[in-house]
């Protein structure tokens, strides 16, 4: 919902950094490995209920994804590098549940399932509209510089990652997050729906 607005200021502040890893020869893809192993880190740090280490690694990793599209700008953006950033990312995401599901079942596998399930609509429904948009030739003026369509919503990356913060600052409010977040996630997937059958 807010991610349009905070890109612009978000590839302002990465720009300098970029610059100076691209003139050092650090590749997009590199970074977004970095950022993917990184980020996968906080799946163990949750389940053994290091919640503070895996917060470091989670903002970490969203970090180093958008130091990854600023280098790429600085160079030429490919779409090998598009794909992978958006893999990577989805199973990103789908990690931080399963972290906390781990860390405690009988309390959290539920929540965390009803939250990986509401994670399965927003994917889905993300790049299945992205994939028709590519073979139509459409473009996301609100998003110009990502590699795929992107498709909005009520619960895109930044309320995912503020959630995800949430989470592993008060843990033992998890269940309900997580049951709050997933119907918010409800209602993306079926305005992504309405927009997708409205617009294709």
């Amino acid at each position: 919902m807010i991610d349009r607005y905070i890109y612009p200021l978000q590839a302002r502040l990465l720009q300098p950094a970029a610059q100076a890893l691209a003139g050092r020869g650090i590749s997009a893809n590199s970074v977004s490995a970095m950022g993917f192993v990184i980020g996968l880190a906080a799946l163990p740090l949750l389940a053994v209920r290091h919640y503070e280490l895996a917060l470091v690694a989670i903002l970490a990793n969203r970090l180093l994804d958008g130091l990854d599209g600023a280098i790429a700008r600085c160079s030429r953006p490919t779409e090998r590098g598009a794909f992978i950033d958006i893999a990577f990312d989805f199973l990103f995401y789908a990690a931080v549940p399963l972290g906390f599901a781990l860390a405690d079942p009988p309390a959290n596998a539920v929540a965390a399932s009803v939250l990986l399930f509401a994670f399965m609509g927003t994917a889905s429904s993300f790049l299945a509209f992205s994939a028709v948009a590519a073979r139509k030739g459409l473009t996301a003026d609100n998003y110009p510089t990502k590699g795929i369509y992107y498709l909005g919503g009520l619960t895109e990356g930044a309320e995912t990652i503020a959630v995800f913060v949430a989470m592993c600052l008060w843990p033992a409010a998890f269940t309900t997050l997580a049951y709050i977040f997933a119907a918010l996630c409800a209602v993306t997937t079926l305005m992504r729906w309405w927009w997708g059958w409205r617009s294709l």
